[in-house]
C-alpha cells in the first residue's frame, strides 16, 4: 500500500521518434483523429466527452465559446479542422465552407493581430484545410465536374456569398469543365509536381469561341489548364462573429501565376501542374493515332500536320517547339515538359508549342509543314515585328523530329533540287501548283527567328533500321501519302529519268533516312547555319567504343554532327530517351542558358 501510494501518476517511457513524431504530426488531413492542438481546445473548454457524443453540438459550442473571447486563433485552428473532420464523415458541403473560412481567418489574421509564425505547423494543416475543404464544398455533377453552386452555401453558423472575382485570361477560351486534381491519382509520369499555397487545384477543359480565333497557336481539346480557385474574405474575423460571409471567388492560371496578394503580402498559390498535364493526356487521341500518324490515310485516318500549345498564347515568352519522331506523338515529351514546366526559370520564360505530323510523308514535306506553320503563328502574333521573345525560338526534335527541326535552320540552296532533276528549276515544266510547293519543299531558306536548335538521337546520316529493303518495301506498301505530294510526284516523273522522283514514286520517310539515300546524304551534307547554335543529345546503349555503339535505331555515328556547342552522351534506347533524367536535364541547362543571353524581357508572375 504504501509503495503504491508513493508511485507517480506521471511519468514517460521510451518509444522510437517515429512513434512521437506520428503523434505530434497527426492530423484531420491524414487519419481519423484531429491533431494534439485541437484536443486541446476540447480539453480547455471541457468539450471532448460532448464532441465524442455530439459532434455537432460541441462544434456549434466551440463556436460559442470562441465568439466570447474574440476568436483566438488556437479556437480558429480548431473550428477549422475539427469541422472538416465532421464534413468528411457525413459529406456536408456547409461544414466544408466552415472549415475553409475558419482556416481562412486563422492564415490571414486582420492588421491588429501578429502573424502566424512560418515554422508554427498548424500553418500548412490550415491551408491543407482551407484548400481541400474549398474544393469540397462545391457542388459536383455525376462525372465528377465541379458546379457553381446557385445562392451561395448555407452554413453551420450563417450563410456564405460567393461573389466572382477578376474572370482569368484565357485567350478567348471558354471554360468547358472544371476538376479538383488533388483527388485525381496520377500514373505514368515520372514526377509529380504540387507547389504547396494557398487554394484549390483544379483542371479546366476549355472549349474555343470566337474570341480565340485570334489565338496564334490553339490548344489541343483535350488540353487540361491547371487553375487554382481562391475564396478571399476581406475582414474575415468581423464576417464570421456577424454570420453572414461574403467573398469573392477566383479562378487563377497557375501557369502563368505565381502568388496573389492576401491582406498586404504575397501569398503563394496552392498548384498541381502534374495531375492537370496528366488529365488532358488520359483523354487525348496521341497514343491510338500515332501509328495512324505515320501510316496515313492507310487506316482512314489521314493528320492535319500542325502546332499545339500547352496554354493560350501570350506575349513576351521565348517560344520552344517540341517535334516529336516516327509513328510518335506529342505526348512523347511528357515527362520532359512536366519537368521544364515545374521549374519557374522556364514556366515563365517559355512558351510550349507542339508540333505534330503524318511521320510517314516524305521527310522535306513535313519539315515544310513545320516551316510553315511556324512563320504563320509569329506572323499571326506579332505581325508588327515588336516582340523580341518571339523572335529568339528555340526547336527541339527527337529522331526524325531532330532532322525536321535541322531543315528550319539550315540554306539547302539547290542541292535538294539537284537531287531530283538535272534540269534547272525555272527551266522546269510543271504545273504552277506542283512549281510554287516544289519551290517551298525543295529550297529551303532557315527561319530567322529560331536561333538555337537541339537534336535528339537524331539520324543525321540515316537510320540503319531503315536501310534494309523489306523494311521500305513494307513502309511503300503501307504509308498512304497525302494526294498532293502522290500529285506532285507524277509531275515530277515527266521531268525526265533522272533524280530520285523519275520513277514517280515519292519516297516515304523510312526511304529518307535509309543511311545511302541521296536525300539523307544530302542533308548531312549541309551544315547549320552560323547564326543558329545547335546542341546534340546522343543516346546509346552499349558499353563499347562510341563509333561503335547505338541506341537500337540509330548508331553514335549518324547521331554524331560537328559544328554543335555541346554533345552529351546518354545511356538509354532510342525510344523513351526524351524522359531520361540526364536529357531532361541537359535540355533544362539549354534552356537556361538561352534564357541568359535572350532579348526577352523576363516576365512578372505574380498577381
Amino acid at each position: 500500500m504504501l509503495a503504491s501510494a508513493c508511485a507517480s501518476p506521471v511519468g514517460v517511457s521510451t518509444a522510437r521518434p517515429r512513434v512521437i513524431h506520428r503523434y505530434l504530426t497527426q492530423s484531420a488531413l491524414s487519419s481519423d483523429q484531429p491533431s494534439s492542438s485541437s484536443l486541446i481546445e476540447l480539453r480547455r473548454y471541457d468539450l471532448m466527452d460532448v464532441f465524442d457524443d455530439d459532434p455537432d453540438a460541441a462544434l456549434a459550442r466551440l463556436h460559442e465559446v470562441a465568439h466570447e473571447h474574440g476568436l483566438p486563433p488556437e479556437a480558429l485552428f480548431a473550428l477549422a479542422e475539427l469541422s472538416f473532420l465532421r464534413a468528411e464523415a457525413n459529406h456536408d458541403p456547409g461544414r466544408f465552407g466552415a472549415a475553409a473560412l475558419y482556416a481562412y481567418a486563422f492564415l490571414f489574421p486582420e492588421e491588429a493581430r501578429e502573424p502566424l509564425d512560418p515554422l508554427d505547423p498548424r500553418g500548412r494543416i490550415a491551408a491543407d484545410v482551407y484548400n481541400r475543404a474549398l474544393a469540397s464544398s462545391f457542388q459536383r455533377e455525376p462525372g465528377g465536374a465541379i458546379v457553381p453552386r446557385a445562392g451561395g452555401l448555407d452554413l453551420p453558423f450563417g450563410h456564405f456569398t460567393g461573389q466572382a472575382g477578376e474572370p482569368p485570361d484565357l485567350g478567348g477560351y471558354a471554360i468547358r469543365s472544371l476538376y479538383a486534381v488533388a483527388e485525381l491519382d496520377v500514373k505514368g509520369l515520372r514526377n509529380r509536381y504540387r507547389r504547396p499555397g494557398i487554394g484549390a487545384p483544379l483542371a479546366a477543359t476549355l472549349e474555343p469561341t470566337p474570341a480565340s480565333e485570334g489565338q496564334p497557336v490553339p490548344i489541343s481539346p483535350t488540353t487540361h489548364l491547371p487553375l487554382t480557385v481562391v475564396a478571399r474574405v476581406e475582414a474575415p474575423l468581423a464576417q464570421l462573429r456577424s454570420g453572414q460571409v461574403t467573398g469573392r471567388i477566383e479562378l487563377i492560371p497557375t501557369l502563368d501565376v505565381d502568388t496573389i496578394q492576401i491582406g498586404g503580402r504575397a501569398v503563394a498559390l496552392e498548384a498541381e501542374p502534374t495531375a492537370a498535364l496528366a488529365a488532358g493526356l488520359s483523354e487525348s487521341r496521341f497514343w491510338r493515332q500515332e501509328l495512324a500518324a505515320f501510316f496515313g490515310n492507310l487506316v482512314g485516318a489521314p493528320g492535319h500536320a500542325g502546332i499545339a500549345a500547352l496554354r493560350p498564347y501570350r506575349g513576351g515568352r521565348i517560344p520552344a517547339v517540341f517535334v516529336h519522331g516516327t509513328a510518335s506523338s506529342p505526348g512523347r515529351w511528357a515527362d520532359m515538359v512536366n519537368d521544364l514546366v515545374a521549374d519557374a526559370r522556364l514556366r515563365h520564360r517559355y512558351s510550349f508549342w507542339f508540333f505534330r505530323y503524318d511521320s510517314g510523308n516524305p521527310i522535306a514535306y513535313s519539315a515544310w509543314q513545320l516551316r510553315d506553320a511556324l512563320a504563320r503563328a509569329v506572323e499571326r502574333a506579332d505581325p508588327g515585328g515588336s516582340d523580341p521573345c518571339l523572335r529568339d525560338m528555340l526547336v527541339l526534335g527527337h529522331s526524325q523530329g531532330g532532322l525536321l527541326t535541322k531543315l528550319t535552320a539550315i540554306d539547302s540552296g539547290d542541292t535538294f533540287w539537284l537531287g531530283i532533276s538535272d534540269k534547272p528549276f525555272e527551266e522546269a515544266k510543271l504545273p504552277d501548283d506542283t512549281r510554287e510547293l516544289m519551290r517551298q519543299v525543295a529550297f529551303v531558306k532557315p527561319l530567322p527567328f529560331v536561333r538555337r536548335v537541339i537534336f535528339l538521337a537524331t539520324p543525321h546520316r540515316g537510320s540503319y533500321l531503315a536501310g534494309p529493303q523489306i523494311v521500305r518495301r513494307l513502309a511503300q506498301r503501307l504509308v498512304r501519302l497525302p494526294s498532293d505530294v502522290v500529285r506532285v510526284g507524277a509531275d515530277l516523273a515527266t521531268l525526265g529519268p533522272t533524280g530520285t522522283l523519275a520513277s514517280g514514286r515519292v519516297p516515304t520517310s523510312i526511304d529518307n533516312m535509309s543511311p545511302g539515300h541521296p536525300f539523307i546524304r544530302a542533308l548531312a551534307q549541309i551544315p547549320v547555319i552560323p547564326a543558329v547554335t545547335a546542341h546534340s543529345i546522343i543516346s546509346v546503349k552499349d558499353d563499347g567504343p562510341l563509333e561503335d555503339a547505338s541506341d537500337g535505331v540509330v548508331k553514335y555515328r549518324s547521331a554524331h554532327i560537328d559544328g554543335v556547342a555541346t554533345e552529351l552522351v546518354v545511356q538509354s534506347p532510342h525510344s523513351g530517351m526524351q524522359a531520361e533524367a540526364q536529357t531532361v536535364e541537359e535540355v533544362r541547362r539549354i534552356f537556361l542558358e538561352h534564357s541568359a543571353t535572350s532579348a526577352c524581357p523576363a516576365p512578372t508572375r505574380g498577381r
